[in-house]
């Protein structure tokens, strides 16, 4: 059996996704080939794991100031490039095609009449029960149309159908996994680096670790920047008392896991942000802010920490549902994975 695995490429929550189950693929000898897409091949970094991958620009938004800008977006689109890349994309020896809501491999499967089986956060708001919070008819019309797919199965905090299965947390050795109470991890990437360093500084009895990718490692006070690293980045997640940052899906996730506090501010203009936030709200495991808005900062550093929520770290099961092609019955597969979550 041989599978290609189409990954959103634009922020790193799929990808980091696509690590857990590279990981495992691996060690039962699977035959995975990796297409990514969504930002420039020279961007992506700590991609060991998915050995000779292929890069294709694909489909992304710009965004300014921590909103998205969609005439800039339509613009820098390039339709040409991308049908081009998806004509190109010779995928004949592959029995079908694991897609986390990429558009190059997703299009190309669709001609060529290969099985896609569609795993992502996106396709969990295909589902009734699952809040999309205004649109939801154009919304899930634009998820079915930038990737499609055969099956969907969808990814999320809660099991709100039974096609919805949890998020996979990786297991890692931290260097030091104990919680350091003023410390906190700001992952902003969509924001101003220099307005997140003035949000920061009025609140000197933090010690703030932002990761951004215009930064480089240097500290002001109590604000400590950091370039993108992986291994940096989940040591210091490990012993962060709290996290701020854009509503992405893995981020939170990971968060949950460990049961650190969460201040979102999504991105606007970008719907899934905007539900994923307004879901963490309603969970009671997130505060939200609309804006970098100092009382905001200031009322969640008195909150409480999350629990700790078991999320699985084990994808076997998911590549076993997979491998023998049970696609049509999400229902055991759903079962038995929720079974262990204690929500």
């Amino acid at each position: 059996m041989k599978i290609l695995y189409g990954v959103q490429g634009t922020g790193n929550g799929h990808i980091t996704r696509a690590r857990v189950m590279a990981s495992c693929f691996n060690k039962l000898g699977i035959d995975v080939d990796y297409v990514f897409s969504g930002r420039a091949n020279k961007d992506y970094f700590d991609m060991h794991e998915f050995s000779n991958y292929k890069a294709y620009r694909g489909l992304s938004f710009d965004t300014e100031n921590g909103q998205v800008k969609n005439l800039k977006t339509l613009k820098n689109m390039r339709v040409c490039k991308l049908v081009s890349d998806i004509k190109s994309l010779d995928i004949k020896q592959y029995d079908f095609v694991l897609n986390d809501f990429e558009p190059v491999t997703a299009w190309a499967a669709k001609r060529a009449d290969i099985p896609v089986i569609g795993i992502s956060h996106q396709a969990a708001f295909l589902s009734e029960n699952v809040p999309i919070f205004g649109r939801g008819v154009l919304r899930k019309s634009l998820i079915k149309h930038y990737a499609p797919a055969s099956t969907y199965l969808g990814v999320h905090w809660k099991p709100f159908a039974n096609n919805i299965i949890p998020p996979f947390i990786a297991h890692h050795n931290h260097e030091n996994p104990v919680a350091v109470l003023n410390k906190v991890l700001v992952y902003l990437p969509f924001e101003n680096l220099d307005s997140i360093v003035d949000y920061l500084k009025d609140f000197p009895e933090k010690e703030f670790y932002c990761y951004h990718p215009n930064a480089c490692n240097q500290s002001f006070g109590h604000i400590h920047l950091r370039p993108p690293s992986r291994s940096g980045f989940l040591n210091d997640l490990a012993n962060t008392s709290g996290v701020i940052g854009n509503a992405g899906f893995e981020l939170a996730s990971e968060a949950l896991k460990l049961g650190k506090k969460l201040l979102l501010k999504p991105l606007d203009g970008q719907f899934e942000q905007t539900a994923n936030a307004q879901t963490l709200f309603a969970m009671g495991m997130a505060h939200v802010m609309n804006y970098l808005n100092p009382q905001a900062l200031d009322d969640w550093n008195s909150a409480p920490q999350n629990k700790q929520i078991n999320y699985p770290s084990d994808p076997a099961p998911l590549i076993d549902w997979l491998v023998k092609q049970q696609w049509n019955n999400t229902q055991s597969l759903h079962k038995g994975l929720w079974d262990s979550v204690a929500l």
